[in-house]
């Protein structure tokens, strides 16, 4: 439930329309799809090295263990500022939201609002964390659910008394180059899978609960998504001046408000604005419980100050969830930017430190596996396999790079060059280089041999706290010294260490 709430938010209710609008109802629908099918190959790389070694904090340390400690760190730093930015994108989207009633209140007092809401759902425990999220999930859900229906409705003339067919889709179909920067917004959509990863050192059982959840939130996460893509691409043409201004200040931009007015639903723009707002509450405590224990991570592995490390009796992060707070505050700059252009420049910086995420996440796995099987272990003992290896990931690779540097392009190629834009395009890789580098020159961390990743730090101890008697006895028969691939392991570890000597 953590993963669903955190992803089905306003890139779907509020930024779907203008990608349509850019790419066409064709365009928008591969867009969606090309990325949903790189997050399911991402989410299979994570379960796997989650399901093997479930700790908290996920890819940041398997970065760190897998690759380089200086990985690991900058990773870990992109992720905490991607959430902690997202927090702001979310807090900008409710002022916007609140002020479609109430327009002469300043928007930073429905920020401040807003703020204090998000702050003490994350400063309750962890259970009504969770507890408020499943509501919040449940009612965007129901939401999505009647959209897809209504919209049926309406395309085959059941509501609104006009039969639409494929007749809208096809006039749109897909718009040349605009299907590019329409995956930005959809990277911007799927942010969040990966909280499946960032809890599972919290989960009681998660070789059983990590893979369920995987494929529980793809599926789901496919089907409201790029059916409610669909729905838009048959119903509301591209070239509607709706969908065209992308100014999330206006609601008439929201697709779904469109769809409902024309099943004949009135108070369409109303309905819309509540669930929106439900959705930004949402969004917003996901960010903001992702992005403190991803810094209370850092803290523990001496990647941040130690005062991070402070935990309340619930079970807290209380400094780390103060400080992202403090950078939502960001979004009290809309009364001097503008709420329109503050949310697309935060929406640009969040998506693209996603991709990084995700970027990293696909190489941890690539050297997790490799280092796996020259350990000895088979293949067959891992609790979860990435079917897809070695095509999935590499597919996901190359997306991610592709996306990280060609998703600009629309800002330089603008008659007039806005500088803002650029930097809002690609601030988040000179922080994730800057970041890498200093940390290596200060620590002089190397990349990490294959036979000296460490595998085994911390699975054993909790190994023997989650599994069943019979899988302990299974667990115990994997390490046996009458295995070959016990001998081989202890062999490869024996010569890396003579290496080292010699060195």
């Amino acid at each position: 439930m953590i993963s669903l709430g955190g992803t089905i938010g306003t890139g779907l209710f509020l930024a779907s329309g203008s990608s349509v609008a850019e790419a066409g109802p064709g365009g928008a629908l591969i867009a969606y799809t090309l990325v949903g099918t790189m997050v399911f190959f991402v989410m299979e790389c994570l379960g796997e090295m989650a399901t093997f070694l479930p700790i908290s904090g996920s890819f940041n340390n398997y970065a760190g263990r897998f690759i380089d400690p200086a990985i690991g760190f900058a990773l870990g730093w992109n992720y905490w500022y991607n959430w902690a930015i997202t927090v702001a994108v979310e807090l900008t989207a409710g002022s916007i939201v609140m002020s479609y009633w109430l327009p002469q209140v300043p928007s930073v007092v429905w920020s401040i609002i807003l703020l204090i809401i998000i702050l003490g759902l994350n400063l309750f425990s962890v259970k009504g964390y969770g507890e408020a999220e499943y509501w919040f999930a449940l009612i965007k859900v129901l939401t999505v659910i009647v959209f897809i229906i209504l919209g049926i409705f309406v395309n085959t003339a059941v509501l609104g008394g006009h039969y639409y067919g494929t007749e809208v889709f096809r006039v749109g179909g897909v718009q040349g180059l605009g299907v590019l920067s329409t995956f930005l917004t959809a990277g911007f959509s799927f942010q969040g899978t990966e909280l499946v990863g960032v809890a599972a050192g919290e989960s009681e059982n998660p070789r059983k609960n990590v893979p369920k959840a995987i494929k529980q939130v793809f599926w789901r996460i496919i089907l409201f998504y790029i059916l409610s893509i669909l729905i838009i691409g048959l119903i509301i043409p591209y070239d509607d001046p709706s969908l065209l201004n992308d100014d999330v200040s206006h609601i008439s931009v929201s697709p779904f408000t469109l769809v409902f007015i024309k099943a004949g639903i009135n108070p369409a723009a109303h309905i819309m604005n509540a669930v929106i707002l439900t959705t930004v509450l949402s969004a917003g405590n996901s960010g903001l419980y992702a992005s403190s224990r991803t810094l209370l991570d850092l803290a523990n592995e001496g990647k941040a100050p130690r005062f991070f490390r402070k935990i309340t009796k619930n079970g807290i992060p209380i400094y780390c969830v103060l400080l992202t707070a403090a950078i939502g505050m960001l979004a009290f700059l809309t009364s001097l930017f503008g709420n329109g252009v503050l949310y697309r420049w935060l929406l640009n910086i969040s998506g693209v430190a996603g991709f990084i995420a995700w970027l990293g996440i696909v190489a941890s796995h690539w050297r997790f596996r490799r280092a796996y099987v020259l350990q000895g272990y088979k293949i067959d003992d891992l609790p979860f396999k990435a079917k897809t290896y070695p095509v999935g990931p590499l597919f996901a690779f190359i997306v991610c790079l592709f996306v990280l540097v060609g998703q600009g392009y629309d800002s330089w190629t603008k008659t007039t060059v806005v500088a803002s834009d650029i930097i809002a395009a690609y601030i988040g890789i000179p922080f994730v280089l800057v970041a890498y580098a200093a940390y290596k020159i200060i620590k002089k961390t190397k990349l990490i041999p294959l036979a000296e990743v460490d595998l085994i730090s911390g699975r054993e101890a909790f190994l023997r706290r989650t599994l069943k008697p019979e899988e302990e006895n299974n667990f115990s028969e994997d390490i046996s010294i009458f295995r070959p691939s016990t001998w081989k392991h202890i062999l490869i570890k024996l010569k890396s260490l003579r290496n080292r000597s010699q060195n």
